[in-house]
């Protein structure tokens, strides 16, 4: 296996091991995105669409606000509404003014959102077991501990 070096064609060592855990990271993450895009393909999802429609389905009858499902996305994206009017469009959501101010627009996961979801799942499920396998349940919990721990270092700093 290649070096984050050799993998980045970089001929100068990295500056500290911080600066070459950030960029492990950054590599990384994007491998796993671009990779597993194959799994959402099929369905005709986004990556966003998917967490999108997994966040939805949490919520359960009580739906969610536009705000509220930005506030919960993995991947911000700046037009939660028009990717929820192309969720709307293939008929995966529904939206609703519930509430006493018309202004609120509620959105809800479908049966047909539920199906989808339902059907990715058990590819994903292989897929993300298939990409980790080199790592046993240990070294899972502490690569888990350890995110968590950078990750609270950045809510902690902003």
């Amino acid at each position: 296996m290649p070096s984050l070096l050799e993998e980045l064609k970089q001929n100068k060592p990295f500056r500290d091991l911080h600066e070459e855990a950030f960029l492990s990271i950054l590599v990384t993450a994007e491998r796993l995105k671009t990779a597993s895009a194959v799994v959402f393909k099929s369905s005709d999802l986004t990556h966003t669409q998917y967490n999108a429609l997994r966040i939805l389905r949490g919520a359960g009858d009580m739906g969610l606000t536009c705000g509220e499902i930005s506030e919960r996305m993995i991947t911000r994206d700046s037009d939660i509404t028009r990717m929820l009017d192309r969720l709307e469009s293939r008929q995966l959501i529904r939206r609703e003014r519930r509430d006493a101010d018309r202004r609120i627009v509620r959105a809800f996961i479908t049966a047909k959102g539920l199906e989808l979801l339902a059907e990715i799942e058990e590819p994903l499920t292989g897929w993300q077991t298939a990409k980790l396998a080199g790592l046993d349940d240990p070294e899972l919990r502490t690569l888990i501990a350890l995110l968590e721990k950078v990750r609270n270092s950045i809510i902690g700093s902003d």
